[in-house]
């Protein structure tokens, strides 16, 4: 066999692959092990997507290509949601294009901007992907410092002037997955201030905007004034209306950044089926806000009741506004011995903060999206395995 490519020499594999070996192992051995590790919404899409998609794919011209750029109507329901929803206008030719998931656009921009040399900045505490996606470059990146009492948000004064050297994207993400931390527009103009100055291109990551608690509702980088000039934005339908294997999502905002995203794309995928557009045109025009909050009471009912049950456990959490997760400190230990323990003892994974970058080692994540029940009985196994220590 050929050897591999170089680049994988500096690309480890990814964290949550090596979770799920590890419960795989588990499972074949016959054990019952719960996840409250992976971000994946268990419950399914409002009733007219499934029906949109059921539709569509009965028409026998939809099975064809769908074009690099997803159809015109997608395009302008995505537009349509911004000017409604953010106050903000998009050129649905181009400021916008579908992605195969957010992950994958995340992953592609770091192909289409950063070479060897080059680097992105990345919060210490982050979605993997941001991380991944320069290494896969051959390109590197400087760590932000972000803590609790920060509230997760890089303070863009304190950035070094070596790490600015060779930098070219900055990655922010609120709802921040794994905090739970939102940011306001003011902090979104200063990174926009920051990234024109410096001719940074703003990434913002946004897939949890309509995943929020206690009345509170996050917002857009590209509400910034000058935004546009060095911003691009990626949304995913995959926790907005639970359409996680759906794999749909889009970026949005910068011209340039946009063709320079899709000169990459268009060598490597072939866009959607026509009928899962057809769908999210439905989710964007026809579900509700109500179905969106009702949603999201389910999911703030968990996260109260994890909060709750944190003092017996030995982890402690402020609580968020917003995201899929609860960010958990380990009072007594680190991330991935407590997460190593909890699965082997109690059968419950979780994912340990380290897979998140050095800020997150004393930290744990877990997952909101689980039945009730389910959640019922991995509390109760974590707080029999924790009082029996």
């Amino acid at each position: 066999m050929p050897i591999p490519a170089t680049r994988l020499k500096t690309l480890p594999p990814y964290p949550f692959a090596l979770l799920n070996a590890r419960t795989r192992e588990l499972k074949i051995q016959g054990h019952d092990v719960i996840g409250l590790d992976i971000g994946s919404p268990d419950m399914p899409p409002p009733d007219c997507v499934i029906d949109a998609l059921n539709r569509s794919a009965r028409e026998a011209g939809n099975h064809g290509y769908s074009g690099y750029k997803g159809t015109p109507a997608f395009r302008s329901a995505i537009a349509d949601y911004y000017q409604q929803r953010f106050g903000v206008t998009l050129d649905p030719e181009q400021q916008i294009v579908p992605l195969l998931g957010s992950k994958e656009g995340i992953v592609n921009l770091s192909l289409a901007y950063l070479d060897q040399g080059d680097a992105a900045l990345v919060p210490d505490v982050s979605y993997p992907s941001y991380t991944m996606g320069a290494r896969l470059a051959g390109a590197g990146f400087h760590y932000l410092p972000v803590d609790a009492e920060g509230g997760y948000l890089p303070d863009f004064d304190t950035v070094p002037t070596s790490a600015l050297q060779n930098a070219k994207l900055l990655w922010v993400n609120y709802p921040n997955n794994p905090t739970g931390a939102t940011a306001e527009l003011d902090f979104y103009q200063r990174a926009v201030d920051f990234c024109n100055e410096h001719d940074l291109l703003l990434a913002s990551d946004n897939p949890y905007v309509e995943v929020t608690y206690d009345g509170y509702v996050a917002g857009s980088a590209l509400q910034a004034q000058n935004a546009m000039n060095c911003t691009i934005e990626f949304i995913s339908f995959s926790k907005s209306h639970n359409m996680a294997g759906w794999r749909l999502g889009a970026a949005v905002g910068s011209t340039e950044a946009i063709n320079t995203l899709l000169q990459v794309k268009t060598n490597v995928d072939s866009g959607h089926f026509r009928p899962i557009y057809d769908a999210g045109i439905v989710a964007l025009e026809q579900v509700s806000r109500q179905w969106i909050e009702q949603r999201n009471a389910i999911y703030q009912r968990r996260r109260d009741h994890i909060l709750a049950t944190l003092p017996q456990i030995g982890l402690s959490a402020q609580k968020t506004k917003g995201s899929l997760y609860v960010w958990a400190h380990v009072e007594n230990g680190d991330g991935g011995s407590y997460a190593e323990a909890a699965l082997v003892r109690a059968h419950v994974s979780v994912a340990p903060g380290q897979m998140y970058g050095p800020g997150g080692v004393n930290y744990i994540r877990i997952s909101l999206g689980i039945s009730d029940e389910r959640l019922e009985e991995a509390l109760d196994r974590l707080k029999s395995w924790y009082a029996s220590q």
